[in-house]
């Protein structure tokens, strides 16, 4: 069996699948209705700038806001940038909110408060003809603060349902969820899209909304909800990731997490760890920075690919929506299989080197692309591989690893926190790169574009270059063990 639970019983294993395909779907809604804007921005470009067949025409001052599509797309990475900066600084408050409120509550405001956002940024702007370049950035202020309260969360209960054992593989193929959510996103967009840039925001925002409510009404955010006590893992028979959460280990049965049904006094809940102690402990400042790298990387392919495509190669805008799918579909496959390689070797710092590297081979590769919609999806699923596969790695199970480590002796409750230090130094790495993206290709074209990605992706190997090296060398040191012993 590839993954255990925290509990024992076919009742308490059904709800943990059950748990992990709620907040597998709520993400994906999420990530469907973030990756909307990106679909459509040549659209909303052509919206907001002036063409010759509309200049005569009385309504094009309300539409214009830009005199040419060189500000508008620098209008639309400045969009990007507030975003995810806004984004990052949430992630930094929602974490700790989500270690001391009730996740499911904080999960549901996020996803509903979201998407109103994007009715209205989206759609009810375009229905009311209000183009106000002040009202686009409040709007996307406020987006990026609601969206980073679901992140920490959902890691957050995959953690209180799924232990150590096997959480690369388990972790890596359900943080397949925002790749999922971008190929659904790109689908229902460019399904609409001839309709008017409107109705993709329409569609992805009523979806999210209506998830919102079940999660609200139906998610379980923990074992203790129904019924179960606290956690008790057994590690004798698992392998150690990079950051341990050993426990004790009585009532072990089988191999699976199991906990005893309490009929007495409820031990006492851990108590929330502090912002700094979690900004202290072992691997989560190398990893943070790490990612603040990789996720620019990550988030320019998610941010600019469409777009890239379609000004690069002239292919219409819902080919390039339906051809930009093919980069998630790689970051599908590179986090599971690179999280089952992880769980076998029982470290995550080589694998993610030994990707990274190939990945700016495949960078280089890409920016070379004929052309050819084959070749360039195959190129793209390759490079979605060796860049979305990490990404997915460090944004679930190494943030679950470093929330539960010995460090904390399972004393204090951080996963929430230690995941929005992740993931929001991520994307403070991400929103400095958005604006630059569009400046860089403004200025010298998409190629230096792409050499700005390689040197990124060498900066996140440098970052845990430390752990990198500790880990391969005590994978060296059990090696020669072993063939002592033999």
């Amino acid at each position: 069996m590839f993954w255990r639970i925290y509990c024992k019983g076919e009742s308490c294993l059904l709800n943990s699948r059950l748990t992990a395909i709620a907040l597998f779907h709520s993400y994906v809604l999420l990530h469907a209705s973030r990756k909307t804007f990106s679909n459509v921005k040549v659209s909303i470009s052509a919206q907001w700038t002036p063409s010759v067949q509309n200049e005569s025409l009385p309504v094009w001052e309300e539409h214009r806001l830009f005199a040419d599509e060189e500000e508008a797309t620098l209008f639309l990475g400045a969009l990007d940038t507030i975003f995810l900066f806004s984004y990052a600084i949430g992630l930094y408050v929602s974490g700790v909110i989500g270690d001391r409120m009730n996740l499911r509550y904080v999960l549901c405001f996020g996803l509903c408060g979201s998407a109103t956002v994007e009715f209205v940024f989206g759609t009810l702007t375009e229905w009311l003809h209000l183009y106000n370049v002040y009202l686009y950035c409040g709007l996307w202020v406020l987006n990026g603060l609601l969206q980073s309260a679901v992140w920490p969360c959902v890691v957050a209960i995959m953690g209180n349902w799924f232990g150590k054992s096997g959480r690369g593989f388990v972790f890596g193929l359900w943080s397949a969820c925002a790749s999922a959510g971008n190929i659904l996103g790109a689908f229902l967009a460019s399904s609409v899209l001839k309709y008017g840039y409107e109705y993709a925001f329409l569609v992805t925002s009523v979806v999210q909304f209506a998830g919102g409510v079940v999660v609200f009404f139906g998610l379980l955010t923990s074992p203790k909800e129904v019924g179960f006590g606290p956690a008790v893992e057994s590690d004798s028979e698992s392998q150690r990731p990079l950051m341990s959460d050993e426990e004790e280990d009585e009532g072990c049965d089988g191999g699976y997490y199991s906990v005893e049904q309490s009929e007495g006094p409820q031990e006492e809940l851990p108590q929330p760890i502090s912002f700094l102690q979690a900004f202290l402990l072992p691997g989560v400042l190398p990893y943070s920075l790490a990612y603040a790298c990789l996720k620019l990387v990550n988030y320019s392919f998610f941010f600019w690919l469409p777009f890239y495509l379609s000004s690069n190669y002239g292919w219409k805008e819902a080919q390039a929506d339906r051809l930009s799918i093919w980069y998630d579909v790689g970051g599908i496959v590179g986090g599971t299989v690179q999280g089952l390689v992880s769980d076998f070797l029982g470290k995550r710092a080589p694998v993610l080197a030994v990707s990274l590297l190939l990945a700016m081979g495949a960078l280089v590769g890409y920016s070379h692309s004929p052309a050819d919609q084959v070749v360039n999806a195959a190129l793209l699923a390759l490079t979605g591989f060796f860049i979305g596969g990490p990404s997915n790695m460090i944004s679930s199970a190494i943030s679950a690893d470093l929330g539960r480590q010995d460090a904390l002796r399972g004393s204090q409750e951080a996963l929430a926190t230690v995941t929005g230090i992740v993931d929001g130094t991520g994307s403070i790495g991400a929103a400095g790169g958005q604006y630059l993206v569009s400046m860089i290709e403004s200025r010298l074209g998409w190629m230096y574009v792409f050499y700005f990605f390689i040197v990124m992706t060498g900066g996140s190997i440098l970052f845990i270059a430390p752990l990198i090296y500790r880990e391969t060398r005590s994978m060296w040191r059990d090696r020669q063990g072993l063939h002592q012993q033999l």
